[in-house]
């Protein structure tokens, strides 16, 4: 994303290249629907941690965002030998931030919902949720195209994410993106990915384009309230059919 957004790990974005020490992990394919809002400023910096900022996009589909909604099917996974691993239905909450008086910026995990076995993940900010996905396309004789889907995520702790929406496809771009995605828990740990993916932009307030019908979202719990108090704005909706990702642990 920083054209991301329009991207899966969203704001930050960079040309693909690959680094000899870097240490590969393993790969991924997955179904994902991104939403980027502009929340409370306030509740927002206070999930990053101390010495980082908020470092909206200046430009593209979430320009002036300060939040990220990543809703995440997995498809397939694999570890770094090839070898299939458990698939995972997650929310995964994200700030574009930036460590202040430098150069070092990216996308900060600071919470997410995951299914049983997802959590606390390599950022150590999940917890672990039921999660109910449904998605339902209709195409129409002349072509039209018609996507609804329902997003449930609820922790035993109490925070919970539900999504609704329902909007009109259109043309998907295909792009290869870079991106580097940190944790608020632990800010010294970040993962690269690299990865491939066709997205449609429904909706972009900076870019003047709205093909979303009905959209409802409802957080509860103590990170997620406060950001999702009914001020938030909705910035962009991107649907994302396929996204194949490699991940990337950095060189010493």
């Amino acid at each position: 994303m920083r054209a991301l957004f329009v991207v899966g790990a969203m704001f930050l974005a960079q040309p693909v290249f690959a680094q000899s020490n870097e240490k590969y992990t393993g790969s991924n394919v997955d179904v994902r629907t991104i939403l980027s809002f502009k929340a409370s400023d306030a509740a927002v910096q206070k999930m990053l941690p101390e010495g980082w900022e908020v470092n909206s996009p200046a430009a593209g589909p979430s320009k002036g965002a300060n939040l990220g909604l990543s809703l995440i099917d997995q498809v397939t996974v694999q570890d770094a030998e090839g070898k299939p691993a458990t698939t995972f239905r997650g929310a995964v909450f994200t700030i574009p931030a930036k460590k202040k008086g430098t150069d070092t910026a990216g996308t900060m995990v600071f919470t997410g919902l995951m299914s049983p076995g997802g959590a606390p993940g390599a950022y150590g900010v999940y917890v672990p949720a039921k999660a109910k996905v449904e998605r339902e396309v209709e195409t129409e004789a002349d072509g039209k195209s018609t996507a609804e889907e329902k997003w449930e995520f609820k922790a035993d702790d109490g925070s919970s994410i539900e999504v609704k929406i329902e909007y009109e496809r259109g043309p998907a771009l295909r792009s290869k993106v870079e991106a580097k995605v940190f944790s608020a828990a632990k800010p010294e740990f970040y993962r690269i990915y690299r990865f491939e993916q066709a997205s449609d932009v429904a909706r972009s307030t900076a870019n003047g384009v709205d093909r979303v019908g009905k959209i409802s979202v409802k957080g509860t719990g103590e990170k997620l309230a406060p950001l999702f108090d009914g001020a938030q704005q909705l910035i962009s909706v991107t649907s994302i059919s396929w996204y194949s990702r490699q991940v990337y642990l950095p060189g010493s």
